[in-house]
């Protein structure tokens, strides 16, 4: 789970879009949708369990195979087609992509194999700390005297081959923009035990909804509840676009310190998003 999804932490720099009201049948769509979601997680949750166990001592993928269908088929839940520009890094390293919220959980793990590294208090949040252990989060605290030991669990993340997911923007937004890159999260990246063939590479999620809906709706931002947001998502997404776009992997021994990979990083995450406001 993404590491910023408390309200008080998240960005309010636009209002919240007008939504038309549900019709029966999209509000019966909606508690079909929600069921289904739900059912399907209850169901794949024990073979996850008992995959990741195995692979414990025996080296494999499934358990991670079962994780992205279950992406797949939440993603479609919420009304939405992937569509994949470019091809995911090889190898261990970092995504770095922009956030528009907790659909980009579904997002990016229907598009590629990645692990979130997310905020220790997302563990004790009701129903979704638990289903979180299921995609293996790299938890993190806001603790300066936490700092030393989890940069270690992220440098032993990386060398398990890991591909670790950080949003940088620090919060989530309407999704038609993107906010300055913290540098602060790229710091373990040079650490002296890293490889210097460790690579960052940026990802644009950009999402396009049906005509009838704004251009923001998928966005998750200020003071708007979670139940809202799902409600609205289940009820009123049908035929929308998650558009994933894999950009060009950095070098982190090319760049000179954590603020120029930050910035780099977030130029070419930006790129795509400029095009998408022109074509909405």
């Amino acid at each position: 789970m993404p590491a910023d999804l408390t309200p008080a932490m998240r960005w309010d720099g636009a209002p919240q879009p007008t939504l038309p009201r549900p019709t029966l049948l999209q509000r019966i769509a909606m508690v079909l949708r929600a069921t289904a979601l739900l059912a399907g997680t209850f169901l794949l949750t024990p073979f996850v369990l008992l995959f990741q166990l195995v692979e414990r001592y025996i080296p494999g993928r499934t358990s991670r195979r079962i994780v992205r269908l279950w992406a797949r088929i939440n993603l479609r839940l919420c009304g939405l087609r992937l569509t994949r520009i470019g091809q995911p890094m090889q190898g261990s390293g970092a995504i770095v992509a922009n956030h528009t919220g907790w659909i980009d959980i579904f997002t990016l793990l229907a598009a590629d194999d990645v692990y979130f590294v997310s905020k220790a208090d997302v563990r004790g949040w009701p129903l979704v700390g638990p289903f979180s252990q299921l995609v293996r989060p790299v938890y993190i605290e806001r603790r300066r005297t936490a700092a030393k030991v989890q940069e270690a669990q992220l440098r032993d993340r990386l060398a398990l081959g890991h591909r670790l997911a950080f949003f940088p923007e620090g919060t989530s937004t309407d999704g038609q923009r993107v906010l300055p890159f913290k540098s602060s999260l790229f710091s373990v990246f040079f650490h002296e035990d890293m490889p210097g063939s460790v690579q960052i590479q940026p990802v644009t999620l950009a999402y396009k909804p049906p005509p009838h809906l704004p251009p923001d709706f998928y966005g998750w931002w200020g003071e708007r509840g979670l139940g809202e947001h799902l409600k609205a998502v289940f009820a009123l997404s049908w035929g929308g676009e998650a558009i994933v776009t894999f950009h060009p992997p950095i070098r982190v021994s090319a760049q000179e310190n954590r603020k120029t990979l930050a910035i780099a990083s977030e130029e070419a995450v930006r790129g795509p998003m400029a095009n998408l406001s022109e074509t909405a």
